[in-house]
């Protein structure tokens, strides 16, 4: 049976709705890099996911091509992930999604490295005739967290932001967001396929004990 990493790692893919605290530990992920709208119909998002797919499945079916990657082991392509972030906004401001920057991502099983990334890139533009520098090999050390599923529409996440942000404070830490931690959503069920009642999401956002140097 292939290796799922959402039934693995229930800690990271699989969080209660009530509010936890997590240190989530260093991984590596395919990522492509935009800002804006991601709800744009055919924009620069939707562009990205595209690329993304196309690298992760050209990595879990390399071993029906000649290419050999050492250690490789047959497993679920894990689900997209994204960090999102505004200029001058601590966490995410909903009601100005033209303002997003993002990183969209896929994480990567540990076996593949920096040369396999490499190969799968070029295998994938070769196949899509398409340009795919944009894709790149993104190692993350998020540490520690405060994070819950959130179940519904995208667009109540306020609520469930908000209540990650009470038990934060109710537990002794406070938000620390930077350059290089963002408010982060893992994204269990299509959107396109799935009642907006029913779609499951991971949301996480940097913490650190409150009083601590930051």
């Amino acid at each position: 049976m292939a290796f799922d990493f959402k039934k693995e790692y229930r800690e990271l893919y699989q969080p209660g709705r009530r509010p936890s605290i997590i240190d989530v530990p260093r991984m590596n992920f395919l990522a492509v890099r935009g800002q804006g709208d991601p709800n744009q119909e055919d924009g620069e998002y939707a562009h990205a996911v595209t690329l993304l797919y196309a690298v992760a499945y050209t990595l879990r079916m390399s071993y029906k091509s000649d290419y050999r990657i050492e250690g490789f082991y047959e497993y679920v392509v894990p689900p997209l992930e994204g960090l999102w972030r505004q200029e001058g906004v601590k966490g995410v401001d909903y009601a100005h999604k033209e303002r997003f920057q993002w990183i969209s991502l896929i994480r990567l099983p540990d076996f593949i490295k920096e040369a396999d990334f490499a190969w799968a890139t070029t295998e994938a533009a070769r196949k899509k005739k398409g340009d795919f520098s944009s894709v790149e090999f993104f190692p993350y050390h998020e540490g520690l967290c405060v994070q819950c599923m959130h179940l519904g529409p995208y667009e109540d996440e306020p609520a469930t932001v908000a209540a990650l942000e009470r038990f934060m404070l109710e537990n002794g830490y406070g938000p620390d967001f930077s350059e290089h931690r963002w408010h982060h959503e893992i994204y269990l069920t299509d959107p396109r396929k799935t009642d907006p009642a029913k779609l499951k999401t991971v949301i996480r956002h940097p913490v650190a004990p409150l009083g601590a140097d930051r």
